[in-house]
């Protein structure tokens, strides 16, 4: 079977984005917690993410090849802010292209593999870009990153976006899913990730030493017994980050760990799914 393949080769580089959320969006359990990460005062309202500076070079190089691309647009830059903005998230223009590319990729394949249910541009928008990188209003992330049970790369891939300097190991068992994973990688001109396709019982086995500053895990099962053996991969002060619903947040309390547990920070559109962090002990 033959896998579709977009060519477009996106800049590495982006200058500051700037992510913007009301107060009331900051759980003063995450704000207040001795763990917490560079958050900036409410006055403030902005958490920045420092990114390289992008030239205009790259920039035109960036427009030339999407005007070449053979993939329709299925999203304008304009369209794509305007569906962000309730997450708080203001992209800049090579985040916002890096988007769309990641986006147009990821239907293309989704006609051959099951990557996701979701079928619509906008609600892709919402559901995987929006819900992954409203993290970045709330949490700094640096050094490594583990996502476990990657799919099609939300949140963790999909994090290189407004972390570019993030250290990223995708762990995916399908073998199609992972191909996927590499393309949208090269299509994004992300460095730094690794598509590795152990189990994560498998990797905890190859790699005793705690290696991790985050891990993260979305729409996964068997939450009793991937928890702990997350907990495992990270360093002392580490974070186990949750997509979960509500039900499934209520059983957090009964899995023995080790993890402290802040949360829940909502998100936005969204009535029932919440972020959990698990911070691991010094």
């Amino acid at each position: 079977m033959e896998l579709p393949s977009a060519r477009i080769p996106l800049s590495r580089t982006d200058p500051i984005a700037i992510c913007t959320i009301p107060s009331r969006q900051r759980p003063g359990t995450w704000r207040n917690s001795p763990y917490a990460f560079s958050f900036l005062p409410s006055s403030d309202r902005m958490f920045h993410v420092k990114h390289s500076r992008a030239t205009s070079g790259a920039q035109e190089s960036l427009r030339q090849s999407r005007r070449r691309s053979k993939i329709p647009s299925v999203l304008d830059q304009s369209r794509l802010q305007h569906l962000v903005e309730p997450f708080g998230l203001e992209l800049t223009p090579t985040q916002a292209g890096q988007t769309l590319a990641y986006l147009e990729l990821l239907l293309r394949w989704n006609e051959k593999i099951n990557l996701t249910a979701i079928r619509n541009p906008a609600d892709c928008v919402t559901r995987h870009f929006g819900e992954s990188l409203f993290l970045a209003c709330h949490l700094q992330l640096h050094g490594s990153l583990l996502d476990i049970g990657s799919g099609a790369g939300f949140p963790g891939l999909a994090l290189k976006i407004v972390f570019p300097e993030l250290s990223v190991t995708l762990l995916e068992p399908v073998t199609k899913k992972r191909a996927f994973l590499k393309e949208a990688a090269r299509v994004c001109g992300f460095d730094r990730v690794a598509v590795v396709g152990d189990r994560l019982e498998e990797l905890v086995s190859a790699t005793p030493t705690p290696a991790f500053d985050f891990a993260t895990m979305r729409a996964v099962g068997n939450l009793d017994e991937l928890i702990p053996l997350a907990a495992r991969c990270l360093k002392p002060g580490g974070n186990l980050l949750l997509w979960l619903s509500q039900e499934q947040a209520a059983g957090l309390a009964t899995i023995d760990s080790g993890l402290t547990w802040q949360g829940p920070l909502p998100i936005p559109l969204s009535r029932t799914t919440e972020i959990w962090r698990g911070v691991k002990p010094f």
